[in-house]
C-alpha cells in the first residue's frame, strides 16, 4: 500500500500546527482562546505523528510525537506528555537509538516526579535493551538494568527486579567484575529458593554464582558449592552441581580432557548457553597447556 501521500498530509498537518502554536503565543492570540490553539497544535502533531508512523518516516513521527510532548508538558498536562514521549521513543528506536533514548528519560523524568516508579523502571529497561542491542554500550546498559531493579524493589516487584538484575549479573561476569556477579546471583538465587512457583531456577543461579567463583579460585568455588548445597539441598542432586565438582576433580588434577569431557558430556543433555560456555572456556584456560576450546 502506497503511503506517500499520507506523508504530504502529515507535513501539512505540522504546517498548520506550528501555525496555531505561534499564533497563541501572540498578544491578540493569547487573548482569544490561546490554550485551546494549544491543544488543537497537540492533537495534530499527534496526527501528523501516526501518519508519519503510517509512511514509515521513523524520525518524522518521533520529532512530531516530540512538539506534541512539550505542547502538554506547557499547559501541565504531564501524563500526556510522558505518553507522547514514549511513543517519540518508540519512533525513534527504529531510526535513532540515541533519540530514543533521550525521548524515553524524558519521559522517566515525568513519570518518577509523579510517583510512577513501575512504569519509569519499564522505560529503564527499554533504554537498557537499546544499549544491548543497538547502541552496544554494556557499562551503560547495566546502570538502566540496575536502576529498573531498583524501582521494582521499591514497588515490591521483585520478580521484575530480579529479571533486572540477573541482566547485570550476567553482563558482569562479561566484563570480569567477579564479586559484583556473585553477589547478585547469590541474591537472586536465596530470593527464589523459598518461593515454590520459582525455587526450581534457584539452582540455576546459584551454579551461575558458582562458575564466577571458579574463574576468581578454585578453592573459593569448592567453599561456595558446599555454602549452597547447605543452604538448597536441591542444588546437590542437580546435573549443574554434579559438574561443578567433576570440573573442580579435573581442574585439581590439571586434566584438560577431563575437564572437556565433563562438559561434553554435560552439554549433550542440557544445551549450555554462550554465557555457560565463555565461563567454562575462561576456567579451562587457567588449566597449564590448555588449547583453549571445549571440542
Amino acid at each position: 500500500m502506497d503511503n506517500s501521500g499520507k506523508e504530504k498530509e502529515a507535513m501539512q498537518l505540522m504546517a498548520e500546527a506550528d501555525k496555531k502554536v505561534k499564533s497563541s503565543g501572540s498578544f491578540l492570540g493569547g487573548m482569544f482562546g490561546g490554550n485551546h490553539k494549544v491543544e488543537d497544535a497537540c492533537e495534530m502533531y499527534a496526527r501528523a505523528a501516526n501518519m508519519f508512523k503510517m509512511a514509515k518516516n521513523w524520525s518524522a513521527a518521533g520529532s512530531a510525537f516530540c512538539q506534541a510532548a512539550r505542547l502538554h508538558m506547557q499547559m501541565q498536562n504531564k501524563l500526556d506528555s510522558a505518553t507522547s514521549f514514549v511513543d517519540a521513543g518508540n519512533a525513534y528506536k527504529k531510526a535513532d537509538p540515541q533519540e530514543a533514548i533521550n525521548c524515553l528519560n524524558a519521559a522517566i523524568d515525568i513519570y518518577t516526579d509523579m510517583g510512577r516508579f513501575t512504569i519509569a523502571a519499564k522505560h529503564h529497561m527499554t533504554i537498557a535493551e537499546i544499549y544491548e542491542s543497538e547502541l552496544v554500550d554494556i557499562e551503560k546498559a547495566i546502570a538502566h538494568y540496575e536502576q529498573a531493579a531498583d524501582y521494582y524493589k521499591g514497588e515490591e516487584s521483585n520478580s521484575s527486579a530480579n529479571k533486572c538484575l540477573l541482566k547485570v549479573g550476567s553482563y558482569s561476569a562479561q566484563l570480569e567484575q567477579y564479586p559484583k556477579a556473585i553477589e547478585i546471583f547469590e541474591q537472586v538465587a536465596t530470593s527464589t529458593m523459598d518461593n515454590p512457583l520459582l525455587k526450581y531456577n534457584a539452582k540455576e543461579y546459584f551454579w551461575k554464582a558458582a562458575l564466577c567463583h571458579f574463574i576468581v579460585d578454585e578453592l573459593n568455588a569448592k567453599l561456595a558449592i558446599e555454602k549452597y548445597e547447605g543452604m538448597f539441598p536441591a542444588f546437590s542432586d542437580s546435573r549443574e552441581c554434579k559438574l561443578l565438582k567433576k570440573l573442580l576433580e579435573a581442574h585439581e588434577e590439571q586434566n584438560n580432557e577431563a575437564f572437556t569431557e565433563a562438559v561434553k558430556e554435560f552439554d549433550s543433555i542440557s544445551r549450555l548457553d554462550q554465557w555457560q560456555t565463555t565461563m567454562l572456556l575462561r576456567i579451562k584456560k587457567t588449566i597449564q597447556g590448555d588449547g583453549g576450546d571445549l571440542k
